[in-house]
């Protein structure tokens, strides 16, 4: 049992665990202290306490000074207060300095509403600025195709650090210079595109004000809406409809699946289609590829290729390995693919007319629709990523009322899916997804239990053994990059043990990724939208992605054999090595 101590805060005794900070006790104890820098979500492995900000500073019986709640350790009986003028004015004066050198324009700021600055000022009743001087300006770098950087919001809360270097150990931000000329940013403060920077957007999620958010697509959107010399088409991944609610006041994990095809009917797209009929058809071509490995004695550990963040995260930081991963294209350029070559032959569009949208919960996707290799006949794949958060202010702008929205379903043939694609989702899903169609390949019978709880959690690295018809098919997962590089390295030095490998970037899969609804603060908001996910896949009829009617149709007609030559064509891609900066 952990050692316990006794501490008096605001005149109430508590009994907490001794490796406890003041932060830590005082919410046992039923009092809250404002914050801001601070981060501590052991679910996900991010924890921040660089008491930067000063935004939670008590006073405690016997100091000369204010302490800062989050990184101060207890100690047997101490006494401490938040609620005495001095501890309140030294709050108000921390926000005041803060807001003293950050820009005012918040009603035209990207989070308007949802700055946690912005907020805490309301809360400490901040309603004027005493403190005057210079104010730092800085260019605003919108370099990338991902995530736009407003160095002037920055207020050096060391969050993005946390995220970057501790959790995704990607090493792309630090703070640079000093003093006043202090900046958290690249090395030599490099554009972020000439970086090493694999947008997974956790940076951007765990953000408190403006400093970093995603690349705005939605005027596009709108304009391409609103052309009517082009088809527009849309397609939503499973991630979405277990977060989307939470924009609208829903609790998380509330799964809108029918509100979510309607509602983008009402905005117009002509084709409403579905990211999961992409999955399945990933399925289909990396259960192949898998089976081709382990037949033919091929690079193993295979590992999935669903996410574009982990991808690039391989090409910079282990381009020795770039043979590794499933040549498979992810779910929603597969679909963008079929858009433009199956569904415009099938129904005489001209592809050039096609705009392909995809509704995304991570911003890494922007990245990846840019990416040349990824083009098929001169056409790009998708043309248009926005995020959960961006779609959610797209039916607020155009004010529609969401939740009284009825249930409707996606178009054929592009939305049919199973239960196999919606938990593409999650992190263990692609894998568990997989697992379902090889099973009943290699051993020729029809699996009655698809569920595979083993290959289920929110941790971050997990393995399983799965037997199919006498093979044990050993099996690695990770989600968040930091233990990614674990798996990775094993790879590298040869001792791996796995035959396939799942990773996703971002912490809990796509539901963590870094375009959903800001959630960061609350670690179950993950697990309920995980949890949703699994709902899902129990509700469909169909759970495995070669029983995809749809799917097997579309290979019948026009995509001829699964990993056959018009297959590697149109599905398959390869990596190269890049440049780590």
């Amino acid at each position: 049992m952990k050692e316990q101590v006794k501490v008096t805060i605001n005149g109430k005794e508590v009994t907490v665990p001794r490796e406890y900070t003041i932060l830590n006790a005082a919410v046992e104890a039923g009092v809250r202290i404002p914050t801001l820098c601070h981060l501590d979500l052991h679910d996900l492995k991010m924890v921040n306490r660089t008491a930067s900000c000063r935004v939670c500073m008590v006073e405690v019986e016997g100091r000369p000074n204010l302490a800062p709640a989050c990184a101060t350790p207890i100690n047997d009986g101490m006494v401490i207060r938040t609620d005495t003028l001095r501890a309140i004015k030294g709050r108000r004066m921390a926000v005041e300095l803060l807001l003293s050198n950050h820009p005012t324009d918040c009603l035209i700021c990207p989070k308007n509403l949802q700055c946690e600055l912005q907020a805490l000022a309301h809360e400490l009743n901040v309603r004027e600025i005493n403190f005057s001087g210079a104010m730092n300006e800085f260019h605003i770098d919108s370099s990338s195709q991902a995530l736009v950087k407003y160095q002037s919001k920055c207020i050096l809360c060391r969050r993005c650090e946390t995220a970057c270097n501790e959790v995704q150990t990607c090493g792309i931000l630090s703070a640079l210079n000093r003093g006043f000329e202090t900046v958290v940013g690249p090395a030599f403060n490099l554009p972020m595109v000439d970086t090493s920077c694999t947008y997974c957007g956790q940076c951007v999620a765990v953000c408190p004000t403006a400093a970093l958010t995603e690349v705005n697509h939605v005027p596009k959107v709108w304009e391409t809406l609103n052309n009517p010399k082009k088809y527009v088409v849309v397609q939503t991944a499973p991630a979405i409809r277990v977060a989307l609610g939470e924009l609208f006041g829903m609790e998380a994990g509330t799964i809108v699946t029918g509100k979510l095809a309607a509602a983008l009917r009402r905005l117009g797209f002509d084709q409403v289609f579905d990211t999961d009929y992409g999955a399945d058809v990933t399925i289909i071509e990396e259960a192949k590829e898998l089976m081709n490995r382990l037949e033919n004695n091929g690079r193993l550990p295979m590992l999935t290729s669903c996410c574009p963040a982990w991808v690039s995260f391989i090409e910079h930081q282990f381009p020795d390995l770039v043979d590794v991963p499933s040549t498979c294209k992810s779910p929603h350029i597969m679909l963008g693919t079929l858009t433009k070559t199956y569904f415009a032959e099938k129904n005489n569009i001209d592809p050039a007319d096609i705009v392909m949208v995809s509704i995304m919960p991570c911003i890494a996707k922007k990245a990846e629709a840019a990416r040349t290799e990824l083009a098929i006949d001169d056409h790009d794949n998708v043309d248009i990523v926005i995020t959960t958060r961006e779609f959610g202010a797209m039916l607020k702008e155009a004010g529609i009322d969401f939740d009284k929205l009825p249930d409707e379903d996606f178009d054929n043939p592009l939305g049919e899916s199973t239960g196999a694609s919606i938990i593409f989702g999650t992190t263990g899903g692609v894998i568990e997804a997989a697992v379902r169609t090889v099973h009943d390949w290699m051993t020729g019978e029809d699996l009655e239990d698809v569920e595979f709880t083993a290959l289920r959690g929110i941790e971050g690295l997990r393995e399983a053994t799965v037997d199919i018809n006498g093979q044990e098919i050993r099996i690695g997962i990770a989600n968040g990059l930091g233990n990614a590089r674990q798996l990775l390295e094993e790879v590298r030095s040869g001792e791996s043990k796995y035959h396939a490998i799942e990773i996703m970037a971002c912490p809990g899969g796509c539901i963590g990724g870094g375009g959903q609804p800001y959630h960061y603060g609350n670690d179950e908001v993950v697990k309920k939208r995980q949890q949703a996910i699994y709902e899902e896949d129990r509700r469909k009829t169909v759970r495995k992605s070669h029983h995809n009617k749809e799917v097997m149709k579309m290979y019948e007609d026009y995509m001829g054999e699964p990993y056959g030559e018009k297959a590697h064509h149109l599905l398959h891609t390869s990596y190269s090595p890049k440049e780590r900066i």
